[in-house]
């Protein structure tokens, strides 16, 4: 095993239409060091088969036992991951084919533990758009109760400076949020790379789709999961509605 090997998880359900142009994807990385683990959970349509056909010494195919949802999913994939680095991806989306070199190029320029760089939104049919979001030169725990730009897809994890315990995520609504929380919440500081190497895939089911359902998750984390007080999570939840607004604007 390589030093600087990056474990890529994948959680698939029901995504026949998309998961053999992400694992193409991810084979055309500029940087070859990685492994794939694909955790299929229980899809019911061809998902888990295309996946299987692409199984060989660097792609691993899991299939769970039960529904376990996204966040025991990811778990499983990462209990199983052997990499230094470690990367989520999710079975529709697609990365630009140096993401990987850039990005740990990246976090060794600034000896950080943790980033995560900007993205671009697609259509339904791949269709790319435009507009770019960018991301925080830095962003503390603080700063990330009030806005939160960190794509799952995007970030990556060093696991030799972060205890792979913490990257566990908690079986919640937005469970990555809730991870990268309890991450800054021990003192890391995470380190945003203003390039777009990742594009997330907007589908009417999609939960970046529904602002309503978003937003209330978003209130669950802060009084169920960080057990905030009401005017606190009050405090941070008015923050985070007005990001929205901008971010619309």
């Amino acid at each position: 095993m390589s030093k600087d090997l990056v474990s890529i998880i994948v959680s698939l359900y029901n995504k026949e239409r998309y998961i053999e142009k992400t694992i193409k994807n991810i084979k055309e990385q500029s940087y070859s060091d990685w492994e794939l683990i694909v955790v299929d959970d229980c899809s019911t349509d061809r998902s888990y088969a295309i996946a299987k056909g692409y199984e060989n010494e660097q792609i691993y195919v899991i299939r769970n036992d039960k529904r376990q949802g996204v966040a025991k999913t990811r778990n499983i994939g990462l209990k199983r991951a052997k990499g230094k680095y470690i990367c989520f991806q999710d079975a529709d989306d697609l990365w630009e084919s140096t993401k990987l070199e850039k990005q740990i190029r990246f976090m060794k320029q600034k000896q950080c533990a943790f980033s995560y760089t900007a993205f671009k939104y697609m259509k339904e049919d791949g269709t790319k758009r435009k507009r770019m979001v960018k991301v925080q030169e830095a962003l503390s725990y603080e700063e990330a109760l009030k806005n939160i730009r960190i794509l799952t897809i995007s970030a990556m994890i060093d696991i030799t400076k972060i205890d792979k315990e913490l990257l566990k995520m908690p079986d919640v609504p937005s469970e990555d949020i809730a991870t990268w929380w309890n991450i800054l919440e021990k003192g890391y500081i995470t380190y945003g790379l203003n390039e777009c190497l990742v594009y997330y895939r907007q589908t009417p089911k999609s939960l970046t789709s529904n602002k309503i359902q978003s937003a209330k998750n978003r209130w669950y984390l802060y009084r169920k999961y960080k057990h905030l007080t009401f005017f606190k999570a009050l405090y941070y939840f008015l923050h985070y509605a007005i990001y929205a607004i901008i971010k619309r604007i």
